[in-house]
């Protein structure tokens, strides 16, 4: 377990080192000046544009700025934004946790209903019920974010005015605003992981119900109940945590929409605001994050195989 951890650390170590050298060129090739951007094009003269880049270091050679990017994020200083001064650094740990926490409870609420609903179609195959979660799964996949999104604040907060359209509040100020506030963007989030897992759920589920060792363990007696939780779901859960895994790491980087639309001041929003201004730091401190946080989630899912399925060993 501890060298198959430390083969796992040292090549997240790489692909972080690839991940940064292939953002930061990528984000130097995309067109804009972020010294117009904070002159602005009006007010903006010669002098002034090469006394900004020459404060910020753009004007160095391309590889001078790489180098000392990559000093610095050894040292963990992911740098000042361009635009604002701020370090990036620090804006993070300001809106990671209510990224995470969007996604956290995304999540939650997809595994709490997917699972069952994949369950509850396993179990009656080509039933009503079975159809039901069908359509309802189908729905989920298919209703882009922005429409879902747009419909519930329509009905919930225009229409019924029983929760509010959009906006941030700090848990320790307002708990009940901070939750009525999540409510929302949590299940806008989480329709499209529930339609995944349910019809993960199910197929997997079908699969393993059809083995032998089910049907010896019903032919020993044992309740049905326990055939299907002990017995069947648990090695049915492999295909499923993996999925997971990799929607939770998609939700990360893909909540912009969501957090657009209920103005949720989290990761995705101040990713966005970073390309729209040209403002490198910013860029390259979000997305690298996010890649060590779908890393550290694949880790974790790794890690997850061998208490689902002990015949699983780390080498």
């Amino acid at each position: 377990m501890r060298r198959f951890l430390l083969r796992r650390l040292l090549s997240t170590l790489g692909l972080l080192l690839v991940v940064a050298t292939i953002i930061f060129f990528l984000i130097h090739l995309v067109p804009g000046d972020p010294a117009l951007t904070i002159v602005g094009e009006e007010q903006a003269t010669p002098e002034k544009l090469a006394a900004v880049r020459a404060s910020l270091g753009l004007d160095r050679p391309l590889h001078v700025q790489y180098a000392t990017w990559m000093v610095n994020l050894a040292r963990g200083d992911l740098g000042n934004s361009l635009v604002t001064g701020r370090p990036v650094g620090m804006d993070l740990a300001l809106r990671l946790p209510r990224t995470l926490e969007l996604v956290t409870a995304a999540v939650a609420l997809a595994v709490l209903v997917g699972i069952p609903l994949g369950v509850v179609a396993a179990r009656h195959p080509n039933s009503r019920l079975d159809v039901g979660a069908s359509v309802v799964a189908l729905l989920g996949v298919s209703a882009p974010v922005f429409v879902t999104g747009t419909l519930l604040v329509l009905v919930l907060s225009v229409r019924w005015r029983v929760l509010p359209s959009s906006g941030w509040i700090a848990l320790s100020s307002d708990p009940g605003g901070h939750a009525a506030l999540l409510l929302m963007p949590m299940v806008v989030l989480s329709l499209s992981m529930t339609a995944v897992i349910t019809r993960m759920t199910r197929s997997s589920l079908l699969e393993v119900i059809l083995q032998d060792f089910i049907r010896t363990a019903r032919a020993k007696g044992l309740p049905e109940r326990l055939v299907l939780f002990r017995h069947a779901l648990r090695n049915s859960l492999i295909p499923v945590v993996t999925v997971i895994g990799v929607q939770m790491g998609n939700l990360l980087g893909g909540s912009v929409i969501v957090e657009e639309v209920f103005a949720w001041p989290g990761v995705s929003t101040y990713l966005i605001t970073g390309v729209n201004q040209r403002d490198y730091p910013v860029v390259q401190g979000v997305v690298l994050v996010i890649c060590l946080a779908f890393v550290l989630i694949n880790l974790a899912v790794d890690l997850l195989y061998g208490f689902l399925d002990p015949r699983i060993k780390y080498q």
